[in-house]
């Protein structure tokens, strides 16, 4: 049984989604003091956070960063904002998926199933160590590490550079991608894909890694094993 935890403020909408992803054997816990999530998130120990943007005392921005500071746990992002920054906002501070209000509700359960599949199922094969570019990427610790340093990635961020080392040094399409990371693409914008690759580079760029992945034009992206003196 998987572990939920909501932060949202409406009533009405947190018990509706308590009631439907109890009916799917999910045990959910709700917030009921806006003051102080990070006590609850402690003791809850969540496999995966529902939070919505518009909250009492802080917004879901400010408890996503303190959630980061201390956790990679799947983190969807609610909201009722018709506002592309906010989903925009969302991944850069790394969440792995954002719904705007009013969903659907199969759609929640869709993405939730999707990502709990994608993160924690994976962890499970015998293969957690890959070398790459002279790099060790441990899959288990969602790291990458050289001689330069360590960087701790977001499971979507793993999840991604995973999928272009599986095939490095050949293209990967966009739609490839989309897919693997969500099921199916209809539930996510191309835009999600683009920010989440830019925030790999940017973690990457860390240790000095990112020139190694390169966009491919209307095609996709690519892990390359050299330098391309051109990107």
């Amino acid at each position: 049984m998987f572990t939920l935890l909501i932060i949202e403020d409406d009533v009405t909408i947190l018990q509706a989604m308590q009631e439907r992803l109890e009916q799917w054997s999910y045990d959910v816990h709700g917030i009921t003091d806006f003051s102080n999530i990070m006590e609850p998130f402690s003791q809850v120990k969540p496999d995966l956070v529902i939070i919505d943007i518009q909250l009492p005392k802080f917004d879901g921005f400010h408890w996503c960063r303190m959630i980061r500071s201390h956790s990679n746990v799947p983190i969807i992002f609610l909201s009722s904002r018709d506002h592309p920054m906010d989903m925009v906002m969302a991944m850069q501070l790394g969440a792995d998926d954002f719904i705007q209000k009013p969903f659907h509700f199969d759609v929640l359960i869709a993405k939730i199933q999707a990502i709990l599949r994608r993160v924690y199922d994976y962890n499970t094969e015998q293969v957690s160590l890959r070398t790459w570019c002279g790099a060790t990427v441990d899959y288990e610790k969602s790291t990458v590490s050289n001689e330069a340093g360590s960087i701790e990635l977001t499971k979507n961020e793993l999840f991604i550079l995973r999928i272009l080392i599986e095939q490095k040094n050949n293209i990967v399409k966009r739609e490839h991608i989309i897919n693997r990371l969500w099921d199916d693409e209809r539930f996510i914008s191309d835009n999600t894909l683009t920010v989440n690759v830019n925030r790999l580079r940017k973690r990457l760029a860390e240790i000095g890694l990112d020139a190694f992945i390169e966009t491919k034009t209307g095609q996709g992206y690519i892990a390359t094993e050299e330098r391309n003196p051109n990107a």
